[in-house]
């Protein structure tokens, strides 16, 4: 175990930011609270929308028609956190480091729940919360996970991931229940890894579905695209035993194959023929691998890791091809071994 932190059970838990998946993870946490008036605090920037939870007791704009647990208590001050065991972060990774900056300064867990690379420092979430946040023991929580179907008390197994293996643990016992099952890991550059580069990948499926290139072309740009996974993970100093798990292909297959991805709708409707610029600015909740996809193309030349899938993800976004010539080029490239 690295770090000295004396953990022996977490109760208290702060979610920051209430979308679909921070409000599912609420509900989550909001089961294991304690039966003497336990509360599980959801920090929500709109105040429209903690009005909203507070007293229909659901989230009308992520999570119309589910249900949430009396036990989440909707609160707009950052400072409320203060008192939590834990604070689970579920905001966009782009908006990470300004969040964390207001966020209670102490050594409470962090639990990082976004999916991204910051652009600009190109920093993982949880270097950026280990540079802001020094004192605090960081964890990764990353996996197949589609937020309504967490939120509605479906079976899910997800990797926990964090260097303190005590803290790992009392995060798990907190958040564990009989239909959300978390896997313990230590590798937390993997598990971060995993999450952001399926999510770009996720955009390549779309698009390969929204062309009418068929489930061939799908299922081969999901091999290729763990390929490129790896090479970049194990360049970044991922193990691979976490790359081939949950918060990797697991991961990966789920976003690949569904429209209730947000990336993979992305893709979707770029395969189709609409602009990546059209597509973004409709779309209320944020497609992560939109914000990813440049700032791993440019790690990945750092890195001096061939990722042609993201390049040409890229390539769709900027506009500065068209999906026939992207798709020709992938189709033009060398024949190697695998």
């Amino acid at each position: 175990m690295s770090g000295g932190h004396d953990v022996t059970a977490i109760t208290r838990i702060g979610v920051v930011g209430a979308g679909a998946w921070g409000s599912a993870l609420a509900q989550v946490c909001a089961a294991g609270a304690t039966a003497d008036g336990g509360e599980v605090l959801l920090w929500a920037r709109d105040a429209a929308l903690r009005e909203a939870i507070g007293r229909d007791r659901v989230n009308p704009v992520y999570l119309p028609g589910i249900p949430l647990s009396p036990a989440i208590r909707p609160t707009g001050d950052l400072g409320d956190l203060a008192g939590c065991d834990a604070l689970l972060l579920v905001v966009p990774a782009q908006h990470l480091r300004s969040v964390l900056a207001q966020a209670p300064v102490a050594d409470t867990p962090l639990v990082l729940c976004a999916k991204g690379i910051e652009a600009g420092s190109r920093m993982l979430m949880s270097e950026m919360a280990a540079a802001l946040r020094p004192a605090a023991p960081i964890a990764v929580l990353s996996g197949p996970t589609f937020a309504h179907e967490v939120a509605a008390g479906l079976p899910t197994a997800i990797t926990l991931a964090c260097e303190e293996e005590a803290v790992g643990r009392a995060l798990a016992d907190r958040i564990a229940l009989p239909a959300f099952r978390p896997y313990l890991s230590t590798d937390v550059i993997g598990a971060e890894i995993g999450g952001a580069v399926k999510n770009v990948l996720a955009i390549a499926c779309g698009v390969v579905e929204g062309a009418g290139l068929g489930q061939n072309a799908r299922a081969a740009l999901i091999s290729r695209g763990f390929a490129e996974m790896q090479r970049f993970g194990l360049a970044r100093g991922a193990r691979a035993e976490t790359l081939s798990g949950l918060s990797g292909l697991g991961d990966l297959v789920l976003t690949c194959s569904s429209t209730s991805s947000r990336n993979f709708s992305l893709g979707l409707g770029l395969g189709r023929g609409a602009s990546a610029a059209d597509l973004l600015a409709d779309r209320r909740t944020v497609a992560e691998g939109a914000a990813t996809a440049p700032v791993l193309a440019e790690a990945a030349r750092d890195a001096g890791v061939d990722m042609p899938i993201v390049t040409a993800v890229c390539a769709l976004l900027a506009g500065q091809a068209g999906v026939r010539e992207v798709v020709d080029r992938l189709l033009a490239r060398p024949l190697k071994s695998e």
